[in-house]
């Protein structure tokens, strides 16, 4: 979709700390952002429109290169974005008309995501079967091919008293828009709507959450969307039907199975890890002569396993340097002993492995992002027990 329109102001402008020019043109067939929607996209001549915004009657236009007051352009409308915000928009008229007949549920506001659209209900629940009740009345709307018709009053006409509002923006003037379901409801509106619900295809309740002050979120997808989705989950059921090697009617359970089972394996890995610490331990206290030093890595192991073998060993004469994680890149650290050598060498450590962490007397630990670096951290230990056994 395209046409022509004749510049008429260009000023600088910014836009997300983009620098860029502002332009207003003499008619615009790319809606400004506003009631919900966003806005469109497109291209004055070979320009692209990042952004439109309205201020007062007119349609700002954002870009990145300078275009010259007086030039005649051809506007592109980038129609594909239009359409959806389209099925998006009237969806959500849709919904909120039926939800307020049937269930007495007011709209107070509405937001149309890149992926999927929700509308705030006056209700602090909605019940599973009211969803699903709802979802079979909007879509047999869709199949009537019930019209949707555009009207424009003049300010303070009486008909306006008849239809839908939360009011009108403080900045506004001129003639106002009313978009009608028919047999269903009239709502003041400035966004974009198809002509026949028909052309909405088909629209999916997808969940409730709550929401702010006793309300609650209802998300939905309309037209396209509701087979973009579709085309999504059925591509993720085949690359689980490929994993699990069952039918999708399985996966349910043979998934719950899975989870149980890996709970099971998980918890006697713990069991095996704080033998394991207690072995370790035990080795380090019956070596002769003790260790000024002892360095472990265990990449399996977490957190609870460099405490049992502190505890285990119980002597701060040992400088415990421990680790746990992915060999070569992130994890864990504890460096345990002396309160002034881990003082000392902590941080020391810590910035060698790139860690962010703290410590408190003879405790200093980190998560840490660059094991590869550990024989360097255990090379610096070495040679500072090594100097102050020395005496350097």
């Amino acid at each position: 979709m395209c046409t022509e329109a004749q510049i008429t102001t260009v000023t600088n402008g910014k836009k997300e700390n983009v620098s860029g020019y502002e332009v207003i043109l003499e008619d615009t067939i790319l809606f400004p952002e506003g009631g919900g929607q966003p806005c469109d996209h497109g291209l004055l001549d070979d320009t692209s429109v990042l952004q439109v915004v309205r201020r007062g009657a007119e349609a700002v236009h954002f870009v990145k290169s300078v275009l010259p007051v007086g030039k005649v352009v051809k506007q592109t409308l980038d129609w594909e974005r239009r359409l959806d915000h389209m099925q998006q928009h009237s969806g959500q008229h849709l919904i909120t008309a039926l939800a307020d007949i049937n269930y007495g549920y007011s709209t107070t506001s509405w937001w149309l995501g890149e992926e999927e659209s929700y509308i705030e209900l006056g209700t602090p629940s909605m019940k599973p079967e009211e969803m699903d009740e709802l979802e079979k009345l909007v879509n047999e709307k869709i199949r009537e091919a019930t019209p949707v018709n555009v009207t424009v009053y003049q300010e303070g006409d009486d008909e306006l008293k008849k239809v839908r509002t939360r009011g009108l923006p403080d900045d506004h003037k001129g003639p106002v828009r009313v978009v009608t379901i028919q047999g269903v409801e009239s709502n003041m509106c400035c966004g974009t709507h198809v002509s026949n619900l028909s052309q909405l295809q088909a629209i999916k309740l997808l969940r409730v959450e709550k929401g702010k002050k006793n309300k609650t979120n209802l998300f939905f997808v309309a037209g396209g969307r509701v087979m973009k989705q579709l085309g999504v989950c059925l591509q993720r059921e085949q690359r689980l039907t490929t994993l699990l090697k069952n039918s999708p009617a399985d996966h349910f359970d043979l998934v719950d199975k899975l989870q149980k089972s890996l709970k099971l394996a998980n918890k006697n890995l713990q069991t095996v890890l704080r033998d394991l610490a207690v072995y370790e331990a035990e080795k380090i206290r019956k070596m002769e002569p003790l260790p000024t030093y002892y360095s472990l890595h265990r990449k399996e192991a977490e957190s609870d396993f460099m405490s049992i073998l502190i505890n285990e060993v119980a002597d701060q004469s040992v400088l415990l340097f421990l680790t746990t994680g992915d060999d070569k890149g992130a994890g864990q650290m504890v460096l345990h002993g002396e309160p002034a050598i881990v003082g000392e060498l902590g941080p020391k450590v810590c910035q060698l492995l790139n860690g962010k962490g703290a410590g408190k007397g003879p405790k200093f630990q980190a998560k840490v992002s660059c094991l590869a670096n550990r024989a360097k951290a255990e090379e610096l230990i070495k040679q500072y027990m090594t100097s102050r056994t020395n005496g350097c």
